[in-house]
């Protein structure tokens, strides 16, 4: 068993305020917190991802939708679709990402 502490995982490699809480073979799983007035700008990835809503409200998109996600809501979106994040409120908007990797 391991058990981590959010504050002492790993920087995930980008600007924003993300932490690695898992990095297994077909898995990786993300702590994502994004201040007021952040943004993830719209990008694919080729493998599925799994975003759940710890905390606060944002828009999420995709080339065909702009949606307004909450508190408690999972978003599953396919690989090679393209999408981002906006955090319009004026909370912290943090998410569970868990991207799946191809076998």
């Amino acid at each position: 068993m391991k058990i981590l502490r959010l504050n002492e995982t790993p920087k995930a490699p980008f600007a924003l305020n993300g932490h690695i809480l898992a990095h297994l073979p077909n898995v990786e799983v993300v702590h994502l917190n994004l201040k007021p007035g952040e943004k993830i700008e719209k990008h694919v990835n080729p493998m599925d991802v799994i975003f759940f809503v710890l905390e606060g409200k944002a828009m999420f998109e995709t080339d065909n939708e702009r949606v307004l996600v909450l508190k408690d809501q999972c978003i599953h979106i396919e690989g090679g679709k393209n999408r981002g994040f906006d955090n319009i409120s004026i909370s912290p908007f943090k998410v569970l990402v868990i991207k799946t990797k191809q076998a």
